[in-house]
């Protein structure tokens, strides 16, 4: 697996159920990327999660890409929303008034529901340090590979109400920060 491909399925992807459909019998999750298709060993470390975390096993996934032309974008998420999946991944969540979560507290900033991940301003920190140790003469090979240290949970209430969403005190309680 490559940085690059991780990076880029990890970006594509937001995922929060969408009304009473969530339970239905056979689960159907509506996986959309903004780029390609993840590649195998992403869609098993993401099939793992669902088992870790007690999912079904028969669930199904339908994928759908754009391949990095944003403008199928619209007609893919009506595709996922005719299917009536139980979950979908959305980049165009907003628009469509569908209540998504991200991976980088940006998208929450600019007006998505809530993300959890790792913190973007922590990744360029240490950025900045290996750029420091470089200029004052480290050889990069010697520098030891760092994992993001900070994951941060961000909502947007001003999202969750205008989405007729309530959001429970004890996740408001867990967030790093919410937007009101």
């Amino acid at each position: 697996m490559r940085r690059r491909e991780f990076i880029a399925g990890s970006m594509s992807a937001a995922i929060w159920p969408i009304g009473a459909s969530a339970e239905q019998a056979h689960p159907r999750i509506g996986f959309l990327h903004q780029g390609g298709l993840p590649t195998p060993p992403l869609m098993a470390a993401f099939r793992s999660g669902l088992r870790e975390g007690g999912a079904s096993p028969d669930i199904e996934i339908d994928h759908r890409a754009a391949d990095g032309d944003y403008n199928r974008l619209p007609a893919l998420v009506a595709d996922l929303v005719n299917r009536r999946v139980s979950v979908i991944i959305v980049g165009l969540a907003a628009r469509y008034a569908v209540p998504s979560m991200y991976p980088t507290s940006e998208y929450v900033i600019a007006g998505g529901l809530m993300s959890y991940g790792a913190s973007l301003r922590d990744a360029f920190h240490q950025t900045g340090l290996y750029v420091a140790k470089i200029l004052a003469g480290a050889t990069p090979s010697d520098l030891p590979i760092l994992q993001s240290a900070k994951f941060e949970l961000m909502i947007n209430l001003r999202t969750a109400k205008s989405l007729g969403i309530a959001v429970p005190a004890g996740l408001l309680a867990l967030a790093d920060e919410v937007i009101e």
